[in-house]
């Protein structure tokens, strides 16, 4: 390893960064891309940081519990984006928050944002999927490497790259194709690789950052196509998640997600995210545009 790789920032150092907005005057605040190759801006990336705007104008005994956003325009990369907050409402539990993500002086996102104190009450959930363990799956690594002769590239690059978090398939060929294409449920674990600090608004922020993940994939796979299918045009219209319990992003999670519908050009799917002890942590919900490019 060369001096300049030593000291240049890993991959999970970048994607804290993204966090790390900064402040441009009351309730107004701006966020900066880790670079990257692709022609547009993560979509996960962008509520993130948009719950992060509205964050710093809560009191920390708050944590968010719910967020719901709409994808305007496709982010450019190598432009910063710069969030205005509105405060809405602050009660005596609740504190409500809209975030708007411009660049160029055009809105690419709204957010909205809920937070509530913390409290005492009812409790019941769902039993988790029985699953294989973690450990068990392969490496997006050497699912890149198994399924290497019919992938198309962009689909190995994705899978191939160092990236913060780690990824397990249960059952890959939902997300990339092959025998079992059609399903309309797909289950993965994820956490982010390495230690984190001791803080429930960074864990919520990256949960909320990887809760984009695969979702249109889920929609897709029901027919037998991937958003590495170069005839389809695929992209996020609008995303909700709400956090339901404590929980750490460097351990562990669950996601099970499901497809209900697509009609209409638009693939509808939802999610849940658990813990590895059972507990739902989150829930998750997105439409997308699945369209056939035109000629």
């Amino acid at each position: 390893m060369t001096s300049k790789e030593a000291d240049s920032p890993s991959p999970r150092e970048r994607l804290l960064a993204l966090f790390d907005l900064e402040p441009l005057g009351e309730d107004c605040f701006r966020g900066f891309n880790a670079p990257s190759g692709h022609q547009r801006i993560f979509g996960g990336q962008v509520v993130a940081q948009a719950l992060a705007a509205a964050a710093m104008t809560v009191p920390p005994d708050r944590p968010a519990h719910s967020l719901h956003a709409y994808f305007l325009l496709a982010g450019d990369p190598a432009a910063p984006i710069d969030f205005e907050v509105e405060r809405l409402h602050d009660g005596r539990s609740f504190s409500t928050r809209r975030s708007a993500a411009k660049q160029g002086g055009r809105t690419i996102l709204i957010l909205a944002a809920s937070f509530q104190i913390v409290e005492p009450g009812f409790d019941h959930q769902p039993e988790a999927p029985q699953v294989e363990a973690p450990e068990t799956l392969p490496t997006t690594g050497a699912l890149a490497e198994r399924f290497r002769s019919f992938l198309p590239r962009a689909a190995r690059e994705s899978l191939a790259q160092a990236f913060a978090l780690d990824i397990r398939l249960v059952d890959p060929s939902s997300v990339i194709g092959g025998e079992k294409a059609g399903a309309r449920r797909q289950h993965f674990w994820f956490r982010i690789i390495g230690p984190l600090p001791d803080d429930d608004r960074l864990h919520r922020l990256l949960l909320a950052y990887l809760s984009d993940m695969t979702l249109l994939s889920t929609a897709l796979a029901a027919h037998g196509r991937t958003v590495f299918d170069a005839d389809l045009q695929v992209a996020s219209l609008d995303h909700a998640l709400w956090l339901h319990r404590p929980f750490r992003a460097d351990e562990w999670l669950l996601f099970a997600q499901q497809s209900p519908s697509a009609a209409g050009a638009r693939g509808f799917a939802r999610g849940e995210v658990y813990a590895r002890d059972g507990r739902l942590v989150a829930s998750v919900a997105q439409e997308g545009l699945i369209r056939q490019k035109r000629p």
